[in-house]
């Protein structure tokens, strides 16, 4: 018992020790979609203030592709110290629906570390579009099943996951057309090539500023600050319907828990600065704390409910 006693102490110590000099080196955040997007830009928001926080280098790598399983395969397969981070969106928790061969355990191989933004999404079309509300995409594609198609930032992407939800609640016969990121799909529906998308206002609100799309409703229970004149999909024409995009820390799961606990701190404090919080109203992003148990608690109940979605949904 005493030899056990002592096993566990010096264990705690050595993890506390490990907290007490984290960061020790150059920090990595893994962002598995493109430079631009919305998960891309919280990324280098809460990057730039950790470095300036803790004197160390952080550095945002872009692995995009497959739904994010690229980038989320190698942080999953990294050494868990805490200089291997991961920043997610809400598509993370469907990849192993819309996969086959993933590397790794979605549940099992990641420790939420902290929610960075709920991020109220928009519904947009093409700033020529004939199409200026809900009621009347939903008219446009009953009227012509399968003629319509809506871009998105790749299979298992949030703005897939938030389509797939749309078009299910509402029956349609609609056409997915993934692209690698929110950029190109900014591209697709503004020159009309793309019927529609679902985009995190984060990402797109320049490109509804500057006309070249259309915002017509956003995915949110109440209206956007960032656009209070534009309604809800669900106040107009699809009644019940709500979709959260979130984006998020996770870390590899095997990190020292006081070193999690170090980083959620530590975000935490950086997302209620002034300056941040100014910027993320500006951007329409909203904070989202959480401590990393109930950060993972909401992961597992994401991952539940978001994939009997993406179950029902035509295969790709």
């Amino acid at each position: 018992m005493k030899r056990l006693f002592i096993a566990a102490a010096a264990a705690l110590a050595m993890t506390c020790s490990w907290a007490q000099n984290y960061p020790s080196k150059t920090i990595k955040i893994v962002v598995p979609f493109t430079a631009g997007s919305a998960t891309d830009i919280m990324a280098r928001v809460v990057g730039e203030k950790l470095q300036a926080a803790w004197g160390q280098p952080v550095v945002i790598e872009n692995r995009p592709g497959a739904g994010g399983t690229l980038g989320a395969t190698q942080v999953a397969k990294s050494e868990a110290d805490g200089h291997t981070l991961l920043v997610v969106s809400t598509g993370h928790v469907v990849n192993p629906v819309l996969y086959s061969g993933i590397q790794y355990d979605t549940l099992g191989d990641f420790a939420g570390v902290s929610p960075l933004a709920a991020l109220p999404s928009m519904l947009v079309v093409g700033a020529g579009s004939p199409i200026k509300t809900v009621a009347e995409l939903l008219a446009a594609a009953r009227a012509k099943p399968g003629a319509l198609n809506y871009a998105s930032a790749g299979v298992g992407s949030a703005t897939h996951v938030n389509a797939e939800k749309f078009r299910a609640m509402a029956n349609l016969q609609i056409t997915h057309i993934p692209f690698k990121g929110t950029p190109e799909t900014i591209v697709e529906v503004s020159t009309g090539r793309s019927d529609f998308m679902f985009t995190p206002i984060l990402a797109s609100l320049p490109a509804v500023r500057e006309n070249r799309l259309r915002a017509i409703a956003v995915s949110t229970s109440k209206r956007s600050s960032a656009l209070p004149n534009v309604p809800t999909v669900a106040e107009s024409g699809l009644p019940g319907f709500v979709f959260d995009f979130w984006i998020g820390m996770l870390a590899p799961s095997k990190t020292p828990r006081p070193v999690v606990a170090k980083l959620n701190a530590e975000v935490a404090r950086i997302l209620a600065l002034p300056e941040v919080k100014e910027r993320m109203n500006t951007l329409g992003a909203e904070p989202m704390p959480m401590s990393p148990e109930q950060f993972d608690a909401y992961i597992k109940d994401e991952y539940n409910t978001l994939g009997a979605v993406m179950r029902s949904a035509p295969k790709q």
